[in-house]
């Protein structure tokens, strides 16, 4: 239990999200749900329109077989078996990039903001990441999206650079702002 009272969330990463063909066959249409919601409220998550179902299983597809090939981590947050977040990493593709990687996308179904979810995906996350050797994680996020941004700073990002009115959304400009986590100067 949290120190609202709240249950925490489970977890999850693809080994046991492939153990269990209930929670795996509705991981997609559950990723889906989240994602279009988040972006129709406006979410900084790199679709200006809510994407497709077969987007979300075609992205999905993507980080699974990365995972599977030891080029990422895909983390999925359940309460009362229910997902309510997702999140994941991928390593640089480019061979002089490959020790470090880029934490793409953490989200969190509006319900259950505030509750911990986005913290606990982004922790096991970085957990994954020190575990795969990973050198440096990073991640963009967009500059209003100020509690992401204080989150991955109590986490240990530090801010390495910011593009000014970079991102378009409609006749919107945001800045982008990058982080980074370098476990190379870490314990």
């Amino acid at each position: 239990m949290t120190s609202s009272g709240t249950a925490e969330p489970a977890i999850l990463g693809v080994t046991e999200l492939t153990s269990d063909p209930e929670l795996g066959a509705r991981l997609v249409e559950s990723a889906h749900r989240i994602l279009a919601d988040l972006v129709r409220e406006g979410a900084a998550l790199g679709w200006v329109e809510p994407p497709s179902r077969d987007e979300v299983a075609e992205l999905l597809g993507h980080v699974v077989a990365a995972v599977q090939a030891g080029d990422g981590a895909l983390r999925a947050a359940y309460l009362d078996r229910r997902l309510v977040g997702l999140g994941y990493w991928l390593r640089y593709v480019r061979p002089t990039h490959r020790p470090h990687a880029d934490l793409e996308k953490i989200a969190v179904d509006v319900a259950v903001q505030g509750r911990g979810v986005g913290r606990a995906l982004t922790a096991a996350l970085i957990a994954d990441a020190r575990r795969a050797g990973v050198e440096i994680l990073t991640l963009d996020a967009r500059g209003d999206n100020s509690d992401a941004l204080r989150l991955y700073r109590s986490l240990g990002f530090t801010e390495y650079g910011r593009l000014p009115d970079f991102v378009a959304v409609g006749e919107r400009r945001y800045d982008k702002v990058f982080y980074m986590l370098d476990f190379r100067r870490q314990g």
